[in-house]
């Protein structure tokens, strides 16, 4: 399945109504249609300046991991369901020590799609294979920095050379197994000029996606500096760059042509909470699931998911608009 592909195909679907119409048709019918996001630990081994992690006070309320069982109760309860498993949305998913074991459960559920978000800096080329082994489809690696300096400086803790070692490694696998490796490049006024030496650094052979995001408030971070009015003159030259440059390697860029308006709705995004399913030791999708007892489909009949998702087929963009607002992508698919 080409995850990449079903997103293009929800922004050309300009219809709302329609997307409700078949999410409405999906969940009646006991079909795929969200996307698990699971955090197994609630943990990071790094202290991002534009993470959360560097809230002390919000890092102590971060606690818990799944233990086997549970993960096996998480797995039947929820995957039957899920067109997508993200294994890491806002914690380090590799110290989990049973990482694989979550990918082969995914795999035995038959969930078409499995990825994890890491920031690579405990990875090494066993632990990939073994991952690739069990399953996995995808890497999607956090980036803060072209050059070491600002990696460092922003993904503090971490390691340069550990983070290219790890791209060495999915270079050298990717001649032996189907995989994709994801670049999550989240700029700000002072990281995102050296975009354009971005291919001085990467090889257009390690991976096959790259998404550039501005930064967004996510809480109390170190860096909060969210203005970036200053670069929206030059974003255009740059991007087009690393378009031109993305083209050339034949990966899949996922930008905006702009810097996104964070006051204009996205149509794209009117779907996305009622297809994104967070689940971690603290939560399990909506409040109220108690999804060691109850199924899927039994607490989904009591909250009336099918009737909510029915009457949003007749509201209205407005009525719709999604309290987080996903901004958009453009998603250039090089053949």
């Amino acid at each position: 399945m080409n995850i990449y592909k079903l997103l293009q195909l929800n922004r050309k679907i300009k219809s709302h109504r329609i997307k409700f119409l078949g999410l409405y048709l999906l969940h009646t019918f006991n079909q795929r249609y969200l996307a698990v996001n699971l955090d197994p630990v609630m943990a990071c081994n790094l202290r991002c300046k534009m993470c959360y992690f560097t809230d002390a006070d919000y890092v102590k309320t971060l606690k818990g991991q799944f233990k086997e069982a549970e993960l096996e109760q998480v797995a039947q309860t929820i995957f039957k369901r899920a067109l997508k498993l993200q294994i890491g949305c806002g914690t380090e998913p590799t110290l989990y020590k049973d990482l694989v074991k979550v990918v082969a459960l995914g795999k035995a559920y038959n969930v078409p799609y499995i990825s994890i978000t890491t920031n690579a800096n405990l990875l090494d080329e066993e632990k990939i294979e073994a991952l690739i082994k069990a399953g996995l489809n995808e890497f999607t690696i956090s980036l803060h920095g072209v050059h070491k300096e600002s990696y460092e400086n922003f993904m503090k803790k971490a390691s340069y050379e550990k983070f290219h070692a790890a791209f060495k490694a999915f270079e050298k696998l990717k001649k032996h197994y189907e995989f994709k490796v994801r670049i999550n490049y989240t700029f700000n006024k002072d990281n995102f000029y050296e975009l354009a030496d971005f291919f001085e650094h990467f090889n257009g052979e390690s991976f096959d996606i790259l998404q550039i995001r501005p930064i967004q408030k996510i809480g109390n971070t170190e860096y909060n500096d969210f203005d970036l009015e200053t670069l929206r003159a030059d974003y255009p030259k740059i991007i087009n760059q690393i378009k031109a440059r993305c083209k050339a390697n034949n990966i899949t860029l996922l930008a905006s042509d702009t810097i996104p308006n964070h006051n204009k709705i996205n149509d794209s995004s009117f779907i996305f909470d009622y297809t994104f399913c967070y689940v971690s030791p603290q939560k399990f999708w909506r409040e109220g699931f108690n999804w060691q007892e109850e199924s899927f489909n039994s607490y989904s009949k009591k909250i009336g998911w099918n009737k909510l998702l029915f009457r949003n087929i007749f509201k209205s963009k407005t009525e719709l608009k999604s309290a987080s607002n996903r901004l958009n992508y453009e998603i250039e698919f090089n053949s």
